[in-house]
């Protein structure tokens, strides 16, 4: 044990957040706060400080923040991120002599004791603060210091040494040049900071091939033509399934037939033919400039682009020529084949992540993401990262976001539990999750509880999606229009980021492919799609509207804020969520019954909603655009799910003018 290491006294435990004992990094985007805890004591009766300290990207000393004790041991601080990038912050803490010597010297001063040996004993901590200001370049800060020790030590009128020495100036010089020799430190843990686009975003995706005229394979230009219909729904990111060429051997015919008959496009996941493979665009989808064009003009319309990294192969594909030693060979010498017994996916080649030439393979596969980078893309939705090892994602977004900071990652893994939170761990932005098939008040509740309250919430950003082009649930299939509308408003509400797939939502799609399946009949994955954009009974005006009430309400563009209230009916959802300031609070209440009207008596936690007890407040339906005057906890709400099977409102604190007239805000 070293000679400091047998002086530090002060204990640091219970630091949080704190992920997996500082192995991995918490999340935050821009300008959100951290608030870190700890547990720190000493032996004795001493008195100690602390601080948090923290760095940003390019900082290379640290920040401080004094810490506050909450009791019993306990001490809090917080810090506001203001870069992208990895961030640090630890704690410290150290016996603090003045500390000691100022708190008791008041307690000796209550009790009528002589305190003029106390007085010495001061102005010596005083002398020494002096002399370390003077080693840390602070002169103006020494003399002062010198001078005080002077005064305490030699003054001769008592009540002005005492008023001296309990000034609340000396105790923040002393604060200042704190003797830190045996100050504890805790490990130096990290901080993940993204773009806010990584908490708040609002996802729409499409195949580019359904956007021709009369079934005609889709352009980008066509694709282009589609923008304005995608933002005036309020969609601000615009996610493409693959768009490289596609293998034609062993390709998939429509509705996943195992021979493909003449015509027939396959499957976009299958990536590789003749024209190229990942960094190439399909050829009847145009040209990289083309593809260019088309980022430039949904900028120009408040869309950002993302793009499918499938990391897997066609038969077709020039790795699968080039680079055979990437790939696991069968006894037969041929390549193996996808599988998830007793499915096959003939139409698919798998990496072999164990292969002796993994590095290589590590270094091309990182290449792909460069070029799209390269092209202006940001935003990756990642295909199954979970049948790839996790210290290559640790490693590919590790080194993409230290060159690119504003990439995001979004983890399209609906598998186990823990290797989902993994994911999450290892660097991905956000993460599909179990909501899908989340769909009774009470697995809602326990869900997202556990995603909002807990140490998830830390790493873990859920993009809630009511379905994808692999996924259309039973309540999806038989619940008719109700249904979608009701799992639109929990995503858009539940979740600060949600995506549907369309046109197929808000043309509310609902046959499968046949019964017990979650695959769509003529499912785009397989055969171009036509849509009619223009039917009377699509959703999209209502998107659009609920989309709209995300923009304009910060509560509902973070997941924190979100607490449950009591209903006493079980088909009836109640739930807030506020936002950092308490200044903007929204009130959710949903019927989860598509077929009938339900009501119910809702107990509100009126402290959560920052309403009072004995005064009315009024709640504003931003669906409808109904005002109720509330009062108290407990009111009533009833919901058709044939009319609007929810009401979104915004709470609304009664307030009087200077006029001496009541209005709301």
């Amino acid at each position: 044990m070293s000679d400091e290491a047998g002086r530090q006294r002060v204990v640091i435990e219970g630091v949080e957040p704190e992920i997996d004992g500082g192995r991995f990094p918490i999340k935050r985007v821009i300008g959100e706060r951290v608030v870190v805890e700890a547990d720190i004591f000493t032996d004795g009766h001493d008195a100690i400080s602390c601080r948090l300290l923290y760095r940003g990207p390019e900082a290379s000393a640290w920040s401080q923040v004094p810490m506050q004790p909450l009791g019993n041991d306990r001490w809090r601080a917080e810090l506001t991120v203001t870069d992208q990038g990895r961030w640090r912050y630890t704690v410290t803490g150290w016996v603090d002599p003045f500390k000691t010597w100022r708190r008791d010297l008041e307690k000796r001063v209550d009790a009528g004791q002589d305190v003029a040996l106390d007085l010495l004993i001061g102005a010596a901590l005083v002398r020494n603060a002096s002399r370390r200001a003077e080693q840390g370049q602070r002169r103006a800060d020494a003399r002062v210091l010198a001078g005080l020790a002077d005064d305490l030590e030699k003054g001769s009128d008592p009540e002005t040494r005492l008023r001296m020495a309990l000034d609340t100036e000396l105790a923040a010089l002393m604060d200042r040049h704190a003797d830190r020799r045996f100050a504890s430190y805790h490990r130096e843990l990290e901080i993940l900071v993204d773009r806010v686009r990584a908490r708040f975003s609002t996802w729409y995706e499409m195949f580019p091939r359904s956007t021709g005229l009369e079934g005609r394979h889709g352009t980008f230009r066509d694709t282009e033509a589609r923008l304005p219909y995608i933002a005036e729904m309020g969609f601000d990111v615009l996610y493409l399934p693959p768009i490289h060429p596609i293998g034609r051997a062993f390709r998939k015919g429509k509705n996943n037939a195992l021979q493909a008959e003449a015509g027939d496009v396959g499957s976009p996941w299958a990536i590789g033919a003749a024209e190229g493979g990942h960094k190439a665009i399909h050829p009847d989808l145009g040209t990289l400039g083309d593809f260019r064009h088309f980022l430039e003009a949904a900028k120009e319309h408040g869309i950002e682009i993302a793009l499918d990294l499938a990391y897997q192969v066609s038969p077709d594909h020039p790795y699968a020529k080039e680079h055979e030693e990437w790939f696991r060979k069968r006894p037969d010498g041929t390549i193996q084949y996808a599988e998830n017994p007793p499915k096959k996916y003939q139409d698919i080649y798998p990496f072999d992540f164990e292969t002796d030439s993994w590095r290589a393979l590590w270094e091309e596969l990182k290449s792909v993401v460069d070029h799209w980078v390269a092209q202006g893309v940001r935003i990756f939705r990642v295909d199954n990262p979970h049948t790839k090892p996790f210290p290559f994602w640790e490693w590919l977004i590790a080194e993409i976001k230290r060159e690119h900071p504003d990439v995001l990652f979004l983890a399209e893994a609906f598998t186990r539990p823990k290797i989902m939170v993994r994911l999450a761990k290892l660097g991905f932005t956000q993460s599909y999750n179990y909501f899908p098939w989340r769909n009774t008040k009470a697995e809602l509740t326990e869900y997202f509880t556990e995603l909002t309250t807990t140490k998830v919430r830390e790493f873990f950003r859920p993009n809630l999606w009511p379905n994808t082009p692999d996924i259309l649930t039973e309540p999806l299939q038989i619940g008719g229009r109700p249904v979608f509308v009701q799992r639109l408003i929990l995503a858009a509400t539940f979740g600060a980021s949600y995506g549907i797939y369309g046109p197929a939502y808000e043309l509310m799609e609902s046959t499968p492919r046949e019964r017990g399946s979650e695959e769509y009949l003529d499912s785009e994955k397989y055969q171009v799609r036509e849509w009619d954009l223009e039917r009377p009974d699509s959703l999209r005006e209502l998107i659009a509207l609920v989309n709209r009430i995300r923009h304009e309400n910060p509560a509902l563009q973070a997941d924190r804020g979100l607490r449950f209230h009591p209903a006493d009916n079980q088909q009836v959802l109640c739930y807030s969520k506020t936002d950092d300031q308490g200044s903007n609070v929204i009130l959710v209440a949903i019927n989860l019954d598509p077929h009938h009207v339900q009501s119910a008596w809702v107990d509100l936690d009126v402290e959560v909603l920052g309403v009072p007890r004995d005064q009315p407040y009024q709640v504003h339906d931003l669906l409808t655009g109904a005002r109720y005057l509330w009062h108290g906890s407990r009111n009533f709400v009833q919901l058709d799910p044939h009319s609007i099977p929810a009401h979104i409102f915004r709470v609304r604190r009664r307030v009087r003018s200077e006029r001496d007239f009541d209005y709301f805000i």
